[in-house]
């Protein structure tokens, strides 16, 4: 367990603790931000009640979750991890139900000879799980579970298929680790003494029109987000340490300023990141979040990183990514975070609006498509590789006799509970897709560096809201365009009508020495050798051309099989 949580250590800068019964072991890294006490640490142990409870994340709701146990509850802290030990004792495993937040739990409950394992609705924080003989260990990150020795790490030729097909994002519960499983969001599970175990999956938002709201026009459900966008902006600021924002000068961040500034906020801190152009693409987009940070009198930070300094920090991102992430921003993050641990531990971030309100140009087919068209609008758009393309990429061992990911996408997209073709996709891209890649990416990257980031786009009664409203309101004006009509009543609209920005990094997405060498090293080590996952004709195709491959959304296809090969190898996985 010492290996575990020493892995872990960058997640939880400012404590660590221990607890055992003699069958089961906890460890705990702590980042204080509420109850900043002893009082607060972890685990937690509760002898009256027999139960001892670890959690990564934050309970925003819980000086209400307090109030609702009532007065006859008593409390030793007043920090949120008591809040959900409490409501355990009282609700028993439909505790989840009274939380809001962001949240991986694991309580060990001596009464009932139990483990009982949740996490939160979108799947936030992390929860990695591997089952060995005779034991079952689990962590926030899959390298923890590796440094404990033990796990099969062996490549899942599925969870390959899937990382290969879209942008590297294996969704839950596979990891690109055969001997390593995610718990699903919204789910709790219970694992008795017996090695028995039962899932239950406690949220699942429909995306159909709401009978009651049958008469709403555009405005109401304006007025609606607004009020709840508001209320999730509100929420992300409970803390007994400073809360900024991170200020992409997209809409999204913007409109967060917008909406704490409207609650009253002063002195909010907040921070942007810009890089070198290159390619004939700007590197940064200071002048909008600029603007925004004068217009609301924020303590404004700009992060110019040179791209000299990106290359020495590629080795570093790739270990802490929970999971390899080829998506070419991830040192962005990395290195944003880093900057912005030195000035504030807890930020809220604009991840997730784009997959809630229909922000990103694969969604636009969709909103066209008939309800039965709604696979082939979103493959169409969106894949990287079909499975005959993937035939070329991998030996024949590692690839699957049928597509695989083309049958995950069905099973989802086909599912009742999705009025349009856009609502079937919207729900797969916010409840499979984006848990792991845009949210996995933030979490992995700021607490990397002890920073806790908060989204707002993913409250739990915001999305399940947005879920309602007619796609043909989110999909207007080239996406988000509720959250757009919102902004305009409050920010600048040349922050909002131009553009999506992307920011390019250039050693990543145009490929160059020094990294280029580090990259074809990689793919000819022996380690990848003995691995056997690529064919050596389609690595030389792209070592021959390094900048020559990229996916429909951008991503440099070498960097895709190459971080793979860096982050196996950086963990010391061979299997």
């Amino acid at each position: 367990m010492a290996r575990m949580t020493a892995a872990m250590a960058s997640r939880g800068p400012d404590g660590h603790g221990s607890w055992t019964n003699g069958r089961v072991a906890l460890g705990h890294r702590r980042l204080t931000v509420i109850d900043l006490s002893e009082a607060g640490a972890q685990p937690m142990h509760d002898p009256g009640s027999g139960l001892t409870i670890v959690f990564n994340g934050c309970i925003y709701n819980y000086p209400e979750l307090r109030a609702e146990l009532g007065g006859d509850t008593v409390f030793s802290s007043t920090s949120d991890t008591e809040g959900i030990l409490r409501a355990y004792q009282r609700w028993d495993e439909d505790f989840v139900d009274h939380l809001v937040g962001m949240f991986a739990v694991a309580v060990v409950d001596e009464r009932r000879e139990r483990v009982v394992m949740a996490r939160d609705r979108l799947g936030i924080k992390p929860l990695y799980i591997a089952e060995l003989p005779g034991r079952l260990r689990f962590a926030s990150t899959l390298p923890a579970l590796v440094a404990g020795g033990g796990v099969n790490t062996s490549i899942d030729e599925v969870a390959l298929h899937h990382y290969l097909s879209w942008h590297s994002i294996v969704p839950a519960p596979r990891t690109i680790l055969r001997g390593v499983r995610k718990l699903p969001p919204a789910t709790v599970r219970v694992i008795d003494a017996d090695g028995g175990r039962r899932d239950r999956v406690y949220w699942k938002p429909d995306y159909v029109r709401n009978a009651g709201k049958a008469d709403w026009s555009v405005d109401d459900w304006q007025d609606a987000l607004h009020e709840s966008l508001t209320t999730a902006v509100r929420r992300r600021l409970v803390s007994d340490v400073p809360v900024g924002v991170l200020l992409s000068g997209g809409v999204d961040s913007s409109l967060i300023v917008a909406l704490l500034a409207e609650l009253g906020q002063e002195g909010l801190s907040t921070f942007s990141i810009g890089f070198d152009g290159a390619g004939g693409e700007e590197g940064d987009e200071f002048r909008y979040s600029d603007l925004i940070a004068e217009k609301y009198g924020t303590r404004h930070h700009r992060i110019s990183i040179a791209g000299s300094e990106l290359v020495p920090a590629i080795e570093d991102t790739i270990g802490a990514m929970t999971e390899p992430m080829g998506t070419q921003d991830v040192t962005g993050f990395y290195l944003l975070s880093k900057t912005v641990s030195e000035h504030i531990k807890v930020v809220q971030s604009g991840q997730g609006a784009d997959e809630v309100f229909a922000g990103y140009a694969y969604h636009q087919p969709a909103g066209t498509a008939s309800r039965r068209e709604a696979l082939d609008a979103f493959r169409g758009a969106f894949l990287d590789r079909t499975h005959e393309q993937i035939a070329d990429v991998v030996e024949p061992e590692w690839y699957t006799d049928t597509d695989v990911s083309r049958a995950l996408l069905e099973a989802h997209l086909d599912a009742p509970g999705a009025d349009s073709a856009l609502d079937a996709v919207l729900r797969l891209d916010t409840h499979l897709l984006l848990v792991d890649d845009p949210v996995k990416r933030v979490d992995s990257m700021t607490m990397a560096w002890g920073l806790e980031a908060r989204v707002p786009f993913l409250d739990q009664d915001l999305v399940t809201l947005a879920a309602q409203c007619p796609p043909e309101f989110k999909a207007t004006q080239g996406g988000k365009g509720i959250p757009k009509d919102i902004a305009r009543k409050v920010i600048p609209p040349e922050v909002i009508d131009r553009p999506k920005g992307y920011f390019p990094v250039p050693p990543v997405k145009y490929l160059a020495e020094p990294l280029l060498t580090t990259v074809r090293e990689a793919l000819r080590a022996p380690e990848a050798k003995d691995r056997g996952l690529f064919r050596a004709d389609y690595v030389d195709l792209l070592l021959d051309e390094p900048n020559g491959h990229y996916s429909p959304g951008g991503n440099n296809m070498l960097w895709q099989l190459g971080v793979l090969e860096l982050w196996l190898q950086r963990h010391g996985i061979t299997g």
